[in-house]
C-alpha cells in the first residue's frame, strides 16, 4: 500500500463521522495532517452544509495538488441525491464552479446516517429508514468494521446486502484513488 502524505480536511456532521473517516483514511494508508472541522453543536447537517463553501474555496485556493477535502454528512429523510444536491447549491450560491471530477473532494452520505453503516458493519441487518443507536463516547467501537470495509472498497468487493449509501459511498471513493495515486 502507498503511503500518502496529505494535508486532509473532514467536514463532518460530529465525532463518530470524524473517527470513521480518520480510520478508514489511516487504512487506506493516509499520512499527514488531518484537520477535523465537526459540529460542535446545533444541526450538524446545517452545519456541514454551510462550512462546505468555505472549505471547498479553502482547498481551491491552495496548492490543492497535496491537498484534500472529505466531507461526511447524513442523509437523514432525504435521498442520498437530494443531500448531493443541497452541496451544489451551496456551491452555486457561493459563486463558486460544481465539484470538478478531478478535484480531490470526496462526500459521502450515509442513510439515514452513520450509525447504519456501522451496525451493518457490525453484521446486523439494517435499513436505511430506521435510525440506529448513537454510540456515544465509544465511537471507535467502528474501527473493525471500517477496516474491513476500507478493504473491501478497495477490492471492489462490498457486501450485496450493504445499504445502497454504502455502496454509493464505495463507488465515490473509486473515483478518487486514481487521483491519489497520482501523488
Amino acid at each position: 500500500m502507498t503511503q500518502r502524505r496529505l494535508q486532509i480536511t473532514i467536514l463532518c456532521e460530529d465525532r463518530q463521522q470524524e473517527v470513521f473517516a480518520r480510520y478508514f483514511l489511516k487504512k487506506r494508508g493516509f499520512t499527514g495532517s488531518i484537520k477535523p472541522k465537526i459540529c460542535l453543536k446545533g444541526a450538524g447537517e446545517q452545519f456541514v452544509r454551510e462550512n462546505y463553501p468555505k472549505e471547498v474555496k479553502a482547498y481551491r485556493s491552495k496548492n490543492y495538488l497535496s491537498g484534500m477535502l472529505v466531507v461526511l454528512i447524513d442523509a437523514d429523510k432525504k435521498t442520498v441525491e437530494e443531500r448531493l444536491k443541497q452541496l451544489d447549491t451551496a456551491l452555486t450560491e457561493d459563486s463558486q464552479e460544481l465539484r470538478k471530477p478531478d478535484e480531490k473532494i470526496a462526500i459521502f452520505v450515509p442513510k439515514r446516517n452513520i450509525e447504519t453503516w456501522i451496525h451493518h458493519l457490525q453484521g446486523e441487518n439494517v435499513d436505511e429508514e430506521t435510525e440506529y443507536a448513537k454510540f456515544t463516547n465509544n465511537e471507535s467501537i467502528c474501527k473493525l468494521g471500517v477496516e474491513q470495509l476500507a478493504t473491501q472498497c478497495s477490492q471492489g468487493n462490498l457486501d450485496v446486502n450493504a445499504p445502497p449509501s454504502l455502496q454509493a459511498a464505495c463507488i465515490e471513493l473509486q473515483r478518487l484513488l486514481p487521483l491519489l495515486d497520482k501523488l
